[in-house]
């Protein structure tokens, strides 16, 4: 919320939801219905900047030389695989609930390929 009234003219002052530009002369609130001068919103202009890092990051590309999540070494475990009895496995662990919850562990069998949970 703090955020929205840093950058200002295009959230509302009150509750910091996105105002919608209603008519020419004034801006409205959707959600607490406050208005606001649309002189003040009307020559403003909105810019970002995002870097090639990003896009990278959202298409899933990697450079050269870059592992990606895949390719990444896993931590194994001792312990055996459901399936066929593969006596080490791989894991990765998600927080998939609240946070006084604990984390899911995600088992995979590098033997047989046998994935499952835990937790």
């Amino acid at each position: 919320m703090e955020k929205s009234r840093e950058s200002g003219f295009l959230f509302c002052n009150l509750c910091g939801t996105m105002l919608v530009l209603e008519s020419a002369k004034y801006a409205k609130c959707p959600l607490c219905k406050t208005t606001r001068n649309a002189k003040e919103i009307i020559s403003k202009e909105i810019s970002y900047t995002v870097s090639a890092e990003d896009i990278r990051r959202e298409l899933g590309i990697s450079l050269f030389g870059e592992k990606t999540q895949e390719e990444a070494e896993l931590p194994k475990i001792k312990k055996a695989c459901e399936k066929c009895q593969h006596p080490e496995l791989v894991y990765t662990t998600r927080q998939t609930r609240s946070a006084d919850e604990g984390q899911t562990t995600y088992y995979t069998c590098p033997n047989c390929g046998h994935r499952f949970t835990e937790g």
